[in-house]
């Protein structure tokens, strides 16, 4: 059996500069990090040789063509894996329309998880690589780059997306003490709605074809190293403002991003002492995060307590493979 556990993600700026359809005509940047709430995926020989995948629902099938999980079925079909083998996952939070990059996060786990089933040694930038294929080349969803990335290799990152189509991972390097502080000025709580992101995606890769939409975005892009610039500085303080206009243009760049009712919790999260904040994700539902002193989060919480606070940590190793007992069966391809 073997059982990987992939991160979740939490983006703060620069969120869209991943789509192809803005960084093959100009670099994006997303500075992000990943947290410790996890997607599971266990991996399993199974005796009669046919499939079976337990997610939200169970399939049962004798060839993996014909289950119904798209990554799922171009996953198997990409590592040549036909039958004989049980999947499983679980989360720590809902992983549908969640804004944490679930998607992904499940996608990198099962990949991680069958590249160890088969005994064999996947790479960070291989397994995120293979990820944005399967997502956006095999399924065709209008997704971008920086879950994958972020889920494969964790931590606190400055993701940057070239023109052609490379994709490099900076680390933020500054002090354990201001990473610390950073961390404990994040609140993160769960709207309750629940959306898929595609429909908003799909509006915002047409609206790169206007100049308008690309120069907010570029702005954006810039506040990505702006945010950097402050880690490195141990300048946490001004965050919140930085994130605060981050979201007001996000707001621009597609309709639907949010509504009359998230921009009300919004503006409780900042009369109540937040200097910024924003839905994680694409937005209209999800999880939402605010950026205040501690001295202000109880405030915060009381202000928006129709939503529940979710606490959190951020996370620094990315997907890895929590138990493997080596299959020395033979594979059924």
């Amino acid at each position: 059996m073997i059982i990987s556990k992939t991160p979740f993600r939490m983006s703060f700026v620069g969120g869209g500069s991943d789509l192809p359809s803005f960084f093959r005509h100009k670099e994006g940047a997303v500075l992000s990090t990943s947290i410790d709430k996890y997607m599971y995926v266990t991996v399993n020989q199974k005796f009669d040789g046919d499939i079976r995948l337990s997610y939200s629902i169970t399939e049962d099938v004798t060839h993996g063509r014909q289950l119904k999980h798209p990554v799922v079925r171009n996953v198997l079909e990409m590592m040549g894996i036909s039958g004989g083998i049980e999947i499983a996952s679980m989360a720590d939070i809902p992983s549908k329309g969640s804004g944490l990059g679930s998607s992904s996060s499940y996608t990198v786990a099962l990949i991680h998880a069958l590249h160890a089933y088969t005994n064999k040694y996947i790479s960070q930038s291989d397994l995120a690589k293979l990820a944005s294929h399967v997502e956006i080349n095999l399924c065709g969803d209008p997704i971008g780059k920086q879950d994958q990335y972020a889920a494969a290799f964790g931590g606190l990152n400055l993701i940057r997306f070239h023109e052609d189509d490379s994709v490099s991972v900076d680390p933020i390097i500054c002090k354990p003490e201001t990473i610390k502080k950073f961390e404990n000025s994040i609140l993160m709580f769960y709207t309750g709605r629940t959306r898929s992101a595609s429909k908003i995606l799909v509006a915002q890769n047409k609206n790169m074809q206007n100049s308008k939409k690309r120069n907010l975005m570029q702005e954006m892009v810039k506040l990505s190293y702006d945010m950097k610039f402050l880690l490195e500085q141990d300048e946490v303080d001004g965050i919140g403002e930085l994130l605060d206009y981050n979201w007001r243009i996000k707001c621009q760049m597609a309709s639907g991003v949010s509504d009359a009712q998230i921009d009300g919790w919004y503006q409780k999260g900042i009369n109540a002492g937040a200097s910024g904040g924003k839905l994680l994700g694409a937005g209209n539902g999800g999880f939402m995060m605010f950026f205040a002193p501690p001295s202000k989060h109880n405030d915060i919480i009381k202000a928006l307590s129709g939503l529940r606070e979710v606490p959190f940590s951020f996370d620094l190793n990315g997907s890895q493979i929590v138990h493997y007992q080596q299959n020395t069966s033979n594979f059924i391809i």
